[in-house]
């Protein structure tokens, strides 16, 4: 049975018969994690086609995706690197969507391989319904800049098409029982990006619930297709679960930029920063302070501006 918790909707079933249950023209953003086609447990599947049976599921449920999208709409599809080709070719030649982005998640573990070189790195398609209409939020995603200079936009800079994040180790807190969870800054970053408070945002392959946890943290309204009844249930759990910021963070949000030396600027900078960039990532505040306080404390000592430390317990 279908669940929704927070206007986050959870469907538990074949993602090609649930995909025919969503109208036509009613999601704003579709960001999705399929399997890979390596084999993997999934439980209820093993993820081993043979290759002309994966090129065709891929078809179909890409084709479905393409009818309940909005004219408006966009797609990100994570694939590894045996399929990503095809999987382009399928969107831009198949569907008609108009490509935008090849972002690279880089990691620094992952496989470990003795016969060629180790893998560090999964591929995000991002693709368009309309080449030129479409939601892009830059000011929501910029990353905090290097060097504070008159100027450059202190909003941040535009975070490019690597992005860094670390796996969801088995040692990090909000690590579920699934073989592939996504870190959680990645589907932040893409949703906030694509997408505005009230829009519907789709997961054909909902795994472990990180797009809904996601999307119910920042006023979305999430729908997720998932096979595996004990996964739905986990998705369920998860969104029950009280927040206290996501999983994972860009580490470039904790950098504080040089040469802050006004001080009214300084002051207002810091402020902001905590705001602009690390108001989903409450956890990483203090990592912020700490490299203000090694840069700055003298001069806010001088200038009576150490409050804000106090006010997150950054001993001076």
């Amino acid at each position: 049975m279908d669940k929704i918790i927070d206007n986050q909707t959870i469907m538990c079933g074949d993602v090609l018969e649930r995909l025919k249950e969503i109208q036509s023209d009613s999601v704003n953003l579709i960001v999705t994690d399929p399997p890979y086609n390596l084999n993997k447990d999934y439980v209820k599947t093993q993820d081993r086609l043979d290759f002309d049976e994966y090129i065709e599921f891929s078809k179909k449920w890409l084709s479905e995706c393409n009818r309940v999208l909005k004219k408006n709409g966009t797609i990100y599809v994570f694939m590894g690197m045996r399929y990503i080709s095809y999987i382009y070719q399928i969107l831009e030649k198949d569907m008609g969507f108009t490509f935008n982005s090849w972002i690279t998640w880089f990691y620094t573990q992952g496989i470990g391989k003795t016969k060629g070189f180790s893998p560090r790195h999964d591929d995000i398609l991002m693709f368009t319904k309309d080449a030129k209409k479409f939601t892009f939020n830059l000011d929501d995603i910029r990353v905090p800049q290097k060097f504070y200079r008159s100027i450059n936009n202190m909003r941040g800079a535009n975070p490019g098409n690597v992005w860094e994040f670390s796996h969801m180790h088995y040692c990090n807190a909000n690590r579920q029982e699934h073989p592939t969870q996504k870190p959680e800054g990645l589907y932040e970053r893409m949703i906030l990006a694509s997408s505005n408070e009230g829009d519907v945002v789709l997961d054909p392959f909902g795994g472990s619930g990180t797009c809904l946890r996601v999307c119910q943290n920042t006023n979305r309204k999430g729908i997720s297709i998932e096979l595996n009844p004990e996964y739905c249930k986990m998705t369920e759990e998860r969104l029950k679960e009280p927040f206290n910021g996501f999983d994972s963070v860009d580490e470039k949000m904790t950098r504080c930029p040089n040469d802050l030396n006004d001080a009214d600027v300084r002051q207002e900078y810091i402020y902001n920063h905590i705001k602009w960039f690390l108001m989903n990532h409450k956890d990483s505040i203090p990592d912020f302070l700490t490299e203000v306080k090694e840069k700055y404390l003298k001069k806010m000592i001088e200038t009576g501006q150490t409050s804000i430390f106090q006010d997150y317990n950054i001993k001076i």
